[in-house]
């Protein structure tokens, strides 16, 4: 999913960094109403594990490979502003570190990897949430469900600002449907990951999941949900 220098051209590649800096501010003024003393120091673990999974790749289809994305995730525990601005942080140290995504496409990997997945994933998360029983196990549900499809996503938003401006040859019919294809399955091992994460945390400190915070203090006692994620 990181794109590398010269993926894209240079107007769209400044629009993409315009969006990307609009989107980080606005979450920026956003997550401070978010943050205190028990989710500054969780903000900082979940940017932390989010960076490790994703050094972590596993095998998808003909010899290609996926890692966590970690948006939704980030937002289940954080509340979406404060998650997608621990998702742009892993992006930016990966890109200025680790050469991992080039510096000219910063923007359109921090839209596509930070905001869409953690901005968009909730508000499926949200809408999911609305429909499944009012429980831990409907949490969990929700969180894995709409981890997959923030993978998903990203690949049709991948596809549709290469469609704008991308510079490779292939075209962007096949590159549509080799994004959302491999992304699919990707996926499923976002959600798998996103739904075992939440409910181990949801079986331990419940306190500490923001998309939890609707339900009853009785139904957030420590119960056997790793298990039932498993």
């Amino acid at each position: 999913m990181h794109a590398p220098d010269g993926f894209i051209d240079a107007p769209t590649s400044i629009a993409m960094g315009a969006l990307a800096a609009g989107g980080v501010g606005l979450a920026l003024r956003k997550a401070g109403a978010d943050l205190d003393e028990k989710r500054v120091p969780l903000a900082g673990l979940v940017s932390a594990f989010i960076f490790a999974v994703q050094m972590l790749n596993f095998p998808v289809a003909g010899g290609t490979s996926g890692h966590l994305m970690g948006g939704v995730l980030a937002a289940v525990l954080l509340g979406p502003w404060v998650g997608s601005l621990c998702v742009t942080v892993v992006v930016v140290v990966q890109a200025l570190l680790f050469a991992d995504g080039g510096l000219t496409a910063l923007g359109f990997n921090v839209v596509n990897m930070a905001l869409v997945t953690a901005l968009g994933g909730y508000l499926v998360f949200v809408g999911l949430r609305k429909v499944l029983p009012k429980t831990k196990g409907g949490v969990v549900v929700a969180s894995g469900v709409a981890a997959g499809i923030s993978v998903v996503l990203t690949s049709l938003a991948f596809s549709l600002e290469y469609a704008i401006g991308g510079t490779g040859g292939a075209s962007v019919a096949t590159v549509t449907t080799s994004m959302v294809s491999v992304h699919v399955l990707i996926g499923i091992g976002e959600g798998i990951i996103t739904a075992l994460t939440v409910g181990a945390v949801l079986a331990s400190r419940p306190d500490l999941v923001w998309g939890a915070r609707d339900l009853p203090a009785a139904t957030l006692a420590p119960d056997d949900l790793v298990g039932a994620a498993s």
